[in-house]
C-alpha cells in the first residue's frame, strides 16, 4: 500500500505535512469491520479458519467502536437546531478544533503501508525534507504515546460520571482521544520505521535523483520513499502574506489540487 504525502512551508519555520487522498478513491467503512456485538464476538472467539494474533485482536475491536463512535457523531450532526444533541455537537467542534494537525496527519498514516510518494516544492532540498519527517515522526512517536497512557488512566474515573442523568461527554471525549492518540502513535511509528529503514538503506539514488530532477526507472528496486519535486506547489506558495504566512487562497488552491484538507492546513499556520 502507498501514500501520498504533500510537505511545503506554510508560515516561518512552520511546515505543513498532510496526506493526499483523491475523493474518487475515498472508501466508507471496510467490510472485514464487524458492524454488531454478535460479529464482533465471532471475529475475536470464533476458532475457525486463520488464528488471529492478540494485536488484530485488539484492532478489530478498535475499529468496532470507532465505527459506533462515527455514527454517533453523525446522529449529533443531523440533530435539530437547539436540541440538547445538536448542542453537544457544538461543543463536540469547539474541542476537535483544538487538536493539532499533525496528530490528524499522524492518524492517516495506515499500519500496513509500504512506500510513501513525498510531493515537495521544488525549491526545497529532498534531505531537509527527509530529515524534518523524521523529526516529527520521531516527535510524534514519543508524545502520542504519552498520552494515550494518561488518556487511558483518565477512561475509569470519567466513567464515575454515568451515574448522572445526562450524557457523559468526559467519558466519551476521553475514550475518543484515547482512540485518537492509539491512531497517531501508530501512524507516528510506522512513519519513522519507514524513515529509518529508508536513511540506513545505502541506495540513496531517490534522493540524488529528486535533486538533479531526473525521476526513478522501473529497472530500479522498489524505494520506500519516491520523492516528487512539484513546480506546481513551487508556484502556488508564491502567492504569501508578509506576516501571516501562505495567504488563505492559496491555501485554497493548494488543497484543490493536492486533495487536502483547508481546515487542517490552515492550523499549521499557528502550529508549534
Amino acid at each position: 500500500m502507498r501514500a501520498k504525502v504533500v510537505v511545503f512551508p506554510i508560515r516561518g519555520r512552520n511546515w505543513c505535512f498532510s496526506r493526499s487522498i483523491d475523493p474518487s478513491i475515498r472508501g466508507d467503512q471496510s467490510p472485514n469491520t464487524p458492524s454488531t456485538f454478535k460479529e464482533l464476538y465471532n471475529r475475536i472467539f470464533s476458532q475457525h479458519g486463520k488464528k488471529s494474533d492478540g494485536d488484530s485482536k485488539v484492532e478489530v475491536a478498535v475499529d468496532f467502536v470507532s465505527n459506533k463512535m462515527n455514527r454517533a457523531w453523525s446522529n449529533l450532526e443531523n440533530a435539530p437546531q437547539g436540541t440538547i444533541k445538536n448542542k453537544i455537537h457544538g461543543l463536540g467542534l469547539k474541542l476537535l478544533s483544538r487538536v493539532k494537525p499533525s496528530e490528524i496527519f499522524f492518524k492517516s498514516i495506515p499500519k500496513d503501508i509500504n512506500r510513501v510518494d513525498i510531493v515537495y516544492p521544488s525549491s526545497l532540498n529532498p534531505r531537509l525534507v527527509r530529515r524534518r519527517l523524521r523529526h516529527i515522526a520521531f516527535r510524534g512517536s514519543v508524545i502520542h504515546k504519552k498520552y494515550l497512557y494518561g488518556s487511558a488512566i483518565l477512561l475509569p474515573l470519567t466513567s464515575f460520571f454515568m451515574v448522572l442523568p445526562l450524557p457523559n461527554i468526559p467519558f466519551f471525549w476521553i475514550l475518543f482521544r484515547t482512540y485518537s492518540h492509539w491512531r497517531a502513535t501508530q501512524g507516528s511509528e510506522k512513519l519513522l520505521q519507514l524513515v529509518s529503514e529508508a536513511s540506513s538503506n545505502p541506495n540513496e539514488s531517490s534522493v540524488e535523483k529528486a535533486e538533479s530532477g531526473v525521476k526513478g526507472t522501473d529497472n530500479s528496486p522498489s524505494p520506500l520513499w519516491v520523492f516528487e519535486p512539484s513546480e506546481e506547489l513551487q508556484k502556488l506558495l508564491h502567492n504569501k502574506e508578509a506576516v501571516d504566512g501562505l495567504s488563505e487562497s492559496a491555501i485554497s488552491n493548494i488543497c484543490n489540487k493536492f486533495y487536502l484538507n483547508s481546515g487542517d492546513v490552515a492550523k499549521y499556520r499557528h502550529s508549534i
